[in-house]
């Protein structure tokens, strides 16, 4: 069992800086995420795409970041608890009993969900036996690129995901990107670049086609992919990767009592709480009038969500706003050393 201050459900950019934001006010937040990394949709869907609305950031990636926040939420040792998703909660004696799919328990005060519009799972092949080569060659996300040097590589997809992927992965391996329609939906410039790469021998692409079946015993061999007039075609390969989206599910927070609207949480824009006491929802997940989508606009409804877990996580002590330009306390939890 685990107690925390502050149980925070989602580790996109909002659920990460939201843990700074309840660290500077001595708040302790333990984070929980389905997906096997941190990063949320920054992470899964456009590592390295350009964001431009960051504010004092004229231009940063998903991954860049992500890594910046991590990086500001260092002196707060905070604890995630990956591949993990809540699954059910209740209330014991004004606080929350949080229970997960990896069976962890957490006591907490607060419960802020960041989820961004629910639990992110990729798409899968609807192929027989794919489970089996799960990691074993067959894969939906990618933690550490070199993992694929100098290997045979099939890239499925035809959006940002699979023409990254297939672009940087072709400095390094031998890449076959496959899609079932001729045109690919991702950035035209990133698919112009495949384009050329395809014409000077260093990636290979064949569209319009499909995964039909996948060889191999322990370990991926080969694929068979099939084309729409029936043709069939065999791939020898290493690895197997598959960029079609992510499936966007609410799940069990769909079951915890709150006054959704279609498939968002309203809250109280004073505090961004629902209509539960000590559950708060911040980021895409949430609604309001006037409500804008933007990672920005999470960090704004993070702030105001963090004070006012103070007062349920603390009622005995009085809150008081501080700057970390003036604060010693503020700039002792930050590490920060000022000489007088």
């Amino acid at each position: 069992m685990i107690k925390t201050d502050v149980l925070v459900i989602g580790a996109g950019p909002v659920g990460i800086f939201v843990v700074q934001q309840l660290g500077l006010i001595g708040l302790k937040a333990e984070v929980v995420d389905n997906l096997d990394k941190i990063g949320g949709q920054c992470i899964e869907l456009y590592p390295d795409k350009p964001i431009y609305d960051i504010p004092a950031l004229p231009e940063c990636t998903g991954e860049s970041l992500t890594d910046s926040l991590l990086e500001q939420i260092k002196p707060f040792k905070t604890n995630f608890h990956l591949n993990e998703r809540v699954q059910e909660i209740s209330k014991e004696n004004n606080t929350w009993k949080i229970q997960t799919s990896g069976k962890k328990t957490f006591i907490a005060p607060n419960i802020i969900i960041a989820a961004g519009v629910g639990s992110f799972e990729p798409r899968k092949f609807q192929i027989k036996d794919v489970e089996k080569f799960e990691s074993k060659g067959i894969f939906y996300s990618i933690k550490d690129k070199n993992f694929f040097k100098n290997k045979k590589v099939c890239i499925f997809g035809g959006g940002d995901s699979a023409l990254d992927w297939a672009i940087e992965l072709s400095k390094f391996a031998d890449i076959t990107l496959i899609h079932r329609r001729n045109e690919f939906r991702g950035a035209e410039h990133s698919a112009t670049i495949a384009r050329q790469l395809e014409k000077e021998g260093k990636l290979k692409i064949k569209t319009p086609f499909q995964i039909s079946s996948i060889e191999g015993d322990t370990k991926v061999t080969g694929i068979t992919i099939k084309k729409d007039d029936g043709k069939l075609e065999k791939i020898a390969t290493d690895c197997v990767l598959g960029f079609f989206g992510l499936i966007m599910k609410l799940g069990p927070i769909a079951e915890w009592g709150l006054n959704l609207d279609n498939k968002t949480i309203p809250v109280n824009t004073e505090n961004f709480q629902t209509n539960k006491e000590g559950i708060f929802a911040i980021g895409d997940i949430c609604t309001y009038p006037g409500k804008l989508k933007l990672i920005l606009s999470g960090f704004h409804e993070g702030a105001l969500a963090a004070r006012a877990c103070f007062k349920l996580a603390r009622p005995n002590e009085k809150y008081r706003f501080e700057f970390t330009t003036t604060s010693k306390t503020l700039q002792g939890r930050l590490g920060i050393k000022k000489s007088d």
